[in-house]
């Protein structure tokens, strides 16, 4: 049985996510890639669906990303994710959740 505590927080962090939705975001990988692409959903599991997503590789050179290969539709296993960074353009109605200016 949930008290009432959880059930807000809980309710806060639904809304957090939601206001994330349709949100440019960049999810790095355990193998180094980078994945950036709208934000659509996501689940218990903390797997990530993002919609025109590009996969940007690793890279020796930090100042070279090289050509971004497109991939469209793209399902993130939470295990794999490393880091969510929510791109600084797309921010103006979800202001301070997890930007890096």
């Amino acid at each position: 049985m949930a008290d009432q505590s959880d059930v807000s927080s809980s309710s806060q962090a639904r809304q957090k996510l939601e206001g994330l939705l349709n949100k440019n975001m960049r999810i790095r990988m355990t193998d180094g890639r980078t994945l950036v692409g709208l934000f659509l959903c996501t689940d218990r599991d903390c797997n990530v669906i993002l919609g025109s997503a590009q996969e940007f590789l690793k890279s020796t050179d930090t100042f070279s990303q090289g050509e971004p290969r497109v991939l469209g539709l793209a399902m993130i296993p939470g295990h794999h994710v490393v880091s969510i960074e929510v791109e600084a353009d797309s921010l103006e109605d979800a202001q301070g959740f997890g930007a890096h200016h």
